[in-house]
């Protein structure tokens, strides 16, 4: 492990005194820009992390789990931050619940504080576009936190590589969407819309690859598969994207059904297909991903897959905690644990030709 950087390491590096050092990073004391450039610039090269504890925060860290999320209004993520509460607080701990927008540059700031006030566990949760970008950061953000003594939790987002020092949480994304799409054509669906594909983004390939798979299982080509792709998984996008493919064929669908990447998406292709005068599912099928709660009161009531939201937040906590019980916090290991998923049949999918 890398010896930990010192705040005389600091000193040293700007050419200033130890004190001063002190006051910039306080922020409390009047100090020159001069002094004040040389010292950042000497924290970010030295990747300095301000002790926290002697900054008179003793206690307030060690007993923290953080969870970084998206949005707090997403039900998805408002699940995993209620599981995490809830587990947290079972085992006597303070929970944050922060907000990063999808903003990396915004998550690379929350998980930096929550390495200042050494925090116990960080948990990461969602999807993201997993790029070079990405695996450089997750790589900082795994690293910086075992030097400060906290855990990095995964959780429903990618790893990078085997020897990145984090627990990992997932759900069978893949699984998910290969059921329920087996659902469709076991109902002799074969033309089947894919909307709401985001390249790019983890949860999205997942779940377009268990599309794939389903179509695969049933002898189908792959050229076959129809994918429309959406700038977002919203109800306005699926909306959007469903008026184009209607528009294109004149309001005479050339599917069957429709497999929405999200139950919003869904939502916003039922809207449209009622605004085409179609109905659901007597002339297209439709089904969701998700299980969010408003999915069984659409008309008519959305098939999809549930996600367990909440127990991926619990079990999070768990894996972090339960590591710190066994004093292997620091051994530069890595887990992962897989949740299922499952179908939640409704009033959706109609057989073809009933």
């Amino acid at each position: 492990m890398t010896q930990k950087v010192t705040i005389k390491d600091v000193a040293a590096q700007a050419g200033v005194s130890v004190a001063t050092v002190s006051r910039v990073l306080a922020g409390t004391y009047p100090t020159s820009a001069h002094a004040r450039t040389k010292v950042m610039r000497a924290v970010n090269e030295l990747d300095y992390v301000p002790n926290a504890h002697a900054r008179g925060l003793a206690g307030n860290g060690r007993k923290t789990v953080a969870v970084l999320i998206q949005a707090v209004h997403a039900p998805f993520y408002g699940a995993i931050a209620h599981g995490v509460e809830a587990e947290a607080a079972a085992c006597g701990r303070l929970s944050l619940v922060c907000q990063t927008g999808g903003d990396p540059d915004r998550e690379l700031a929350l998980v930096q504080m929550m390495r200042e006030q050494r925090a116990e566990t960080v948990v990461l949760a969602g999807g993201v576009v997993e790029d070079d970008a990405y695996r450089e950061r997750i790589a900082r953000y795994a690293q910086g936190l075992e030097a400060a003594g906290s855990r990095l939790v995964l959780c429903g987002r990618p790893v990078p590589s085997a020897d990145l020092p984090a627990l990992i949480v997932e759900y069978d994304n893949e699984a998910g969407a290969r059921a329920v799409t087996s659902h469709l054509l076991a109902a002799g669906h074969r033309d089947i819309a894919y909307i709401g594909h985001i390249p790019g983004l983890s949860t999205s390939e997942q779940r377009l690859a268990g599309f794939r798979a389903g179509l695969a299982d049933f002898g189908i080509a792959p050229e076959r598969a129809r994918i429309i792709e959406c700038d977002g998984l919203e109800l306005e996008y699926g909306l959007a994207a469903a008026h184009r493919i209607l528009a294109a064929c004149g309001g005479k669908p050339d599917f069957t059904a429709v497999f929405a990447a999200d139950d919003w998406v869904a939502t916003g292709v039922i809207r449209a297909l009622h605004d085409y005068g179609l109905e659901v599912p007597g002339d297209v099928s439709v089904v969701g991903y998700n299980d969010e709660r408003h999915s069984a009161h659409l008309d008519p009531p959305l098939t999809t897959v549930h996600i367990p939201g909440e127990e991926l937040g619990r079990t999070a906590v768990r894996m972090a905690l339960r590591d710190e019980a066994l004093g292997t916090a620091g051994a530069r290991r890595q887990e992962k644990q897989v949740l299922g998923t499952h179908i939640v049949v409704r009033k959706s999918v109609a057989r073809v030709g009933s």
